[in-house]
């Protein structure tokens, strides 16, 4: 498990994509090597990744045909910065969300407007993941842990303050990018639960959650 808060800026040092998958080694900037061990794991860019060999500059790590699918590993290039975060302790501050580094989808940067101390980002949603995704509450792209300020239909809005910029390869966006996005885990488990009691004729939408269910269950009066 992860917290979404971003500890080091990594790149990717070399990358091998074939049939079965890949094996990508990540040289690791700042990030504290000191304490890693093999079958440890370490988010780069939201996505949680076992280490097989490593030093104290990088590691390495498989990745399966399923990972490649799903996030914007398969179009990464050497050189290519990643954010990382190793996994949690039980004694680390909790400063972000519940992150499990599984992606869900990806989502394309919009648009990019500066609020003079702070920075609007736009990014589409898909249907897929919209159900997940709600005002004031968590999401985690490429990693970071985010709160989103306000949603559209297709779209959520990120304000980020340069803090995070700095911290983390949110500056390398531009109009057109591509990043990994993982919903509020929380929200995947309401859903199962919701659905445990919903009956079998019941229209679904594309989560399976309705409003009749989530009246019925107590969530809407």
């Amino acid at each position: 498990m992860f917290t979404g808060i971003i500890e080091a800026i990594g790149h990717i040092k070399s990358l091998a994509i074939n049939a079965n998958g890949a094996r990508v080694s990540v040289a690791v900037g700042k990030l504290d090597m000191s304490d890693v061990k093999l079958g440890d794991s370490i988010a780069s860019n939201g996505i949680c990744l076992t280490v097989v060999a490593f030093d104290s500059a990088s590691f390495s790590a498989d990745v399966s045909n399923e990972t490649l699918q799903r996030t914007g590993f398969v179009d990464y290039k050497v050189n290519q910065q990643v954010n990382l975060e190793k996994a949690m302790l039980p004694t680390t501050r909790f400063g972000g969300h519940i992150v499990s580094g599984h992606v869900d989808a990806l989502a394309e940067l919009q648009s990019i407007e500066n609020k003079g101390n702070s920075t609007d980002y736009w990014f589409s949603m898909h249907e897929s993941i919209a159900p997940y995704i709600a005002e004031k509450g968590s999401i985690t792209v490429d990693g970071i842990s985010l709160t989103v300020n306000s949603l559209t239909e297709s779209s959520f809005r990120l304000t980020i303050v340069p803090h995070t910029v700095k911290e983390t390869i949110i500056d390398s966006y531009q109009v057109g990018s591509k990043v990994n996005i993982e919903v509020d885990v929380m929200a995947r488990y309401i859903e199962r639960l919701l659905l445990k009691k919903s009956s079998a004729h019941e229209a679904s939408t594309p989560s399976g959650v309705t409003q009749d269910l989530l009246a019925r269950s107590g969530f809407m009066k």
